[in-house]
């Protein structure tokens, strides 16, 4: 079960070696003698380039070239810590502003012109700064530029449209205070911040919107939205000094200006407290957080290490799991740039005493606090950390959030200035920080608890209603766009692995890419576990899952996760599994991957535990809001006595035993319904070779299992609400059976015309929805593919007074599609944001493996992107039309909505 325990502030993000680490010197730290003394830099890890504007705009380009797109992230180094008293979602709404004109390019050309380079951009908020990001591909850098040039400091600001955005951030503001989880966080940071600018959540609050208007805007803009209080971030397969001579030409003349103080933040020492809290979630929590050093603190890299050693699955707190104490334990280090905090936490069942689980955890923090951390786990973690910044470069994205967390946080030169500091962090440092910040007098304890009748009335308001009219013809771009976008082309073809196939029947796929001294391998075995679990069995996938955990045969647990460390190296088995290790120890981590995989041990104790913990936890998951939710929807789409209506309970695993288990795994884990893709730092023929040897031996037994779902009838009209009286808003899905699964002919017409209706800010709905009517502050649509079976949902978000008004504008959508062909310049948006957004989905390892693991599984060839854009880049209206009137009904929608009732 995915803990959804996240603060929104991100720590470094662990990752892959930034352009400017000296490879050599860490493999020489993380790998063996002998491998270290050969390994090369590659050549595509050029040196980052740095400059500072006469203005004092600091510009970091840093080249990748993993794919043709390009990032730019936008950092101003202004967040809610320095909004004016009484106002703390200021830097929040100045955000949702910045995307409502500047100068030379108003609201409807931004949203329009953001479309047709791939609509991927977005912007966040933080403690201590503000960031805008776009991603295109990488010739349309130059748009990008000018963009952010505009709106430094042309943001028109209005009060019209203040007026229109407020009544969008106060429904954000709504979305995000139904989870229980930021509910917590926000009395976190009141207690652990207290009399500081920390104590108040960046996402602000509605009393506080009520009273903002654009001239507060526009006093906090002119204030720290200038170029001297700015770093402009560009990441990606650019040529850096092409790239600096276009930073220049766009953002020199710009004039810098004067920045007013920042505040200086030193928590107060916090008296120890604890926080009840009401939950819908299906478990409870139970959490210590304690103050932490900030992100720039000279302390940060030990404090990183101990947050490690304390999460690390080898240590005392991660033992009261498989003990049957706990159902997870995690840990979380969030730094801001002046102070942070850490929080420890651990789940139990619903309906358990959280008292002795809370004691529990407060034992092992008085454990470390006493007698330290093992030093072992401090090697490990020192390893990790340093190993995780070589990952970065595995993806555009994440090497554009560590450096950006490096320059704006750590306020360091680069990530590379990260490795020195960790290797500095020794047991004795990370010991002296655990008795410092791990004192019960100064703790803040949280307390969870399920309930069927939370109660967030307290955090309501009222929001605003005033919105503005979205253009109501085509958007003309200003000439230095149109330009640039005239022509839509096919996008570069997608890389093509090498494909092999064992003898055993596995699929393997190999694609070599040398951005950093990594390898990945990624595997998925096809499964359907409401086909494959016998009758009265339904649950024996889950148990089997959870105990490859346990180790193999001649690794248990402990020396599974000690073999990883060693090495630096990440691994899981499962349905889905996977390793990533530095290049010169790749072979090892797929050993111990394969190891796991093919002999997993599958103990007895660990066996009764996790089953004892499954049976505990059950009922509270079912009684769950978001589990009967999805339970309707299934019940709304499927007939009656389809398999997905199959449902796990406490009787069905009770009755579970070890040699089901053992039985389950021999029928379903099987070599010819695996695909294997390795990408990384390799060849085709040396990865052939390691996973012949590791997996070739890997025999399937008995009969192949049946893994696709039988065709359904169309579903019919109906209604369904699943109360939770801890939300604000409503979740609303409106959906319907599409016949044909990903063979349905008419497949790319129906996604090509729903990218007009439901994908990003200029869609349809999204323009109907909440720009127009405010109904909504978020609403989109999707088609989900599988062999024999697709599904097409509405979904969005409303207060409970709107969501009749809200379905009305949305089926009415349904039914323009219906009755018109898209216009020409809808379609032209369409083709150029799917095909040139193709790249972007390309720009990761990850990325990379889920599009031909997901081709795999859906059994559509590897050159599966070619044909998609050729598809794209000759559909018709006509095409699109049609298609929408054969399959789009309209009239048998099931309605699902979780949250108060709409009436």
């Amino acid at each position: 079960m995915p803990l959804p325990f996240r603060c929104r502030l991100r720590r470094a993000p662990r990752g892959s070696l930034p352009a400017t680490v000296a490879l050599g010197t860490l493999l020489a730290l993380l790998a063996p003698p002998a491998h270290a003394e050969t390994a090369k830099a590659p050549g595509a890890m050029a040196q980052a380039v740095r400059a500072t504007l006469p203005n004092g705009l600091r510009v970091v380009i840093v080249p990748d070239p993993l794919a043709p797109v390009v990032q730019t992230q936008m950092i101003y180094l202004a967040g809610s810590a320095n909004a004016p008293k009484g106002f703390p979602g200021t830097a929040h709404a100045l955000e949702h502003m910045m995307f409502n004109g500047a100068k030379e390019l108003g609201r409807d050309q931004l949203s329009t012109l953001s479309a047709r380079i791939g609509d991927n951009n977005n912007a966040f908020t933080t403690e201590d700064t503000t960031q805008f990001y776009f991603e295109a591909p990488a010739q349309n850098l130059g748009l990008l530029l000018h963009i952010e040039a505009d709106r430094m400091r042309g943001a028109l600001l209005t009060e019209k449209d203040w007026q229109h955005e407020r009544g969008a951030i106060e429904q954000e503001v709504s979305r995000d205070l139904s989870s229980p989880v930021e509910r917590y966080l926000v009395e976190q940071s009141k207690t652990l911040f207290a009399g500081t600018p920390y104590e108040h959540d960046a996402l602000g609050t509605r009393p506080s919107f009520d009273k903002t208007d654009a001239a507060l805007l526009r006093r906090f803009y002119d204030a720290w939205y200038e170029p001297n209080n700015a770093i402009l971030l560009i990441v990606g397969d650019v040529d850096p000094k092409a790239t600096l001579a276009q930073v220049q030409a766009q953002f020199g003349a710009l004039p810098a200006g004067q920045i007013p103080p920042r505040p200086v933040i030193h928590p107060a020492p916090v008296e120890a407290k604890t926080i009840r809290l009401d939950s819908d979630l299906g478990v409870g929590f139970v959490t210590v957080a304690f103050p932490m050093p900030g992100a720039a603190d000279p302390d940060y890299a030990a404090a990183q290490i101990l947050a490690d050693v304390l999460g690390s699955q080898r240590g005392a707190l991660f033992a009261l799991v498989p003990q049957g104490k706990a159902l997870q334990t995690e840990v979380d280090y969030s730094p801001h740039a002046q102070a942070g905090s850490a929080v420890v936490l651990a789940v139990f069942p619903k309906g358990a005493d959280s008292g002795v689980l809370l004691e529990n955890v407060r034992g092992v923090l008085a454990e470390i606090r006493a007698h330290g951390v093992p030093a072992e786990l401090v090697e490990a973690a020192k390893r990790k950390e340093i190993a995780s910044l070589e990952f970065d470069a595995d993806s555009i994205s994440d090497l554009t959030e560590s450096w950006a967390n490096a320059l704006a946080l750590n306020n360091v030169s680069s990530p590379a200035a990260l490795v020195d500091a960790f290797r500095a962090v020794t047991p004795e440092k990370v010991n002296a920080l655990a008795r410092t910040l791990l004192d019960p007098a100064h703790a803040l304890t949280g307390i969870l608890t399920p309930t069927e009748s939370p109660n967030p009335a307290a955090m309501q308001g009222k929001a605003g209603e005033t919105f503005i009219t979205p253009p109501s013809h085509p958007v003309t771009l200003p000439e230095w766009a149109r330009a640039e976008l005239a022509t839509i082309a096919l996008p570069p073809t997608a890389p093509r692995p090498a494909a092999f196939t064992l003898p055993n029947g596995l699929h393997l796929l190999v694609l070599p890419e040398h951005v950093s001294h990594t390898v990945k391998l990624y595997g998925r075995i096809r499964h359907e576990d409401v086909l494959e679990q016998p009758p009265g069995h339904e649950g024996v996938a889950e148990l089997t899952g959870g105990l490859f955990m346990y180790g193999s045969t001649i690794r248990d647990r402990l020396k599974l996760a000690a073999d990883l460390d060693a090495i630096a190296a990440e691994a899981a088995a499962g349905f889905t599994f996977g390793a990533s290790a530095l290049t010169p120890v790749f072979d090892q981590a797929v050993a111990i991957l394969a190891d796991n995989e093919l002999h997993p041990a599958f103990p007895a104790n660990a066996f009764a535990v996790l089953k004892a913990q499954a049976v505990a936890e059950r009922p509270g998951i079912m009684q769950s809001p978001a589990y009967r939710f999805r339970r309707a929807v299934l019940r709304a789409l499927n007939p009656p006595g389809d398999p997905t209506l199959r449902e796990t309970t406490p009787a069905s695993l009770t009755h579970l035993t070890l040699d089901d288990v053992k039985a389950f795994y021999h029928a379903a884990y099987r070599p010819d319904l695996t695909t294997i893709i390795v990408i990384g730092d390799t060849t085709p023929e040396h990865a052939r070779a390691l996973i012949t040897q590791e997996f070739g031996a890997w025999k399937a037994e008995g009969p192949t299992p049946v893994v696709d779902l039988p065709p359904r009838p169309p579903n019919r009209a109906s209604k369904t609400v699943v109360p939770d009286a801890g939300r604000l808003q409503d979740q609303v899905l409106l959906l319907q059976t599409i016949g044909g699964g990903v063979k349905n002919p008419d497949r790319y017409a129906l996604e090509m015309g729903n990218e007009i209706l439901g994908s990003g800010f200029s869609s349809r709905l999204m323009q109907d929805l909440r720009v127009r009517t405010g109904y909504a502050y978020s609403a989109g649509s999707g088609v989900q593919w599988s062999r024999s079976r697709s599904t097409f949902l509405v979904s969005f978000g409303s207060d409970p007074d709107k969501v009749a008004a809200a379905r009305a504008a949305a089926v009415a959508e349904l039914q323009a599609m219906q009755g018109k062909p898209v216009s020409d310049d809808e379609l032209t948006s369409a083709k150029a944001s799917l095909l040139r957004g193709m790249p972007m989905s390309r720009a990761s390892f990850d990325a990379l493996a889920d599009g031909y693991l997901s081709y795999a599984s859906l059994g559509l060839p590897l050159d599966e992107a070619d044909r998609q854009a050729q598809a794209f880049y000759t559909m018709t209206p006509d095409a699109i039309l049609a298609a929408w009137k054969h399959w789009i009904r309209p009239d048998d929608l099931a309605q699902a909505v979780r949250g108060p009732n709409p009436g």
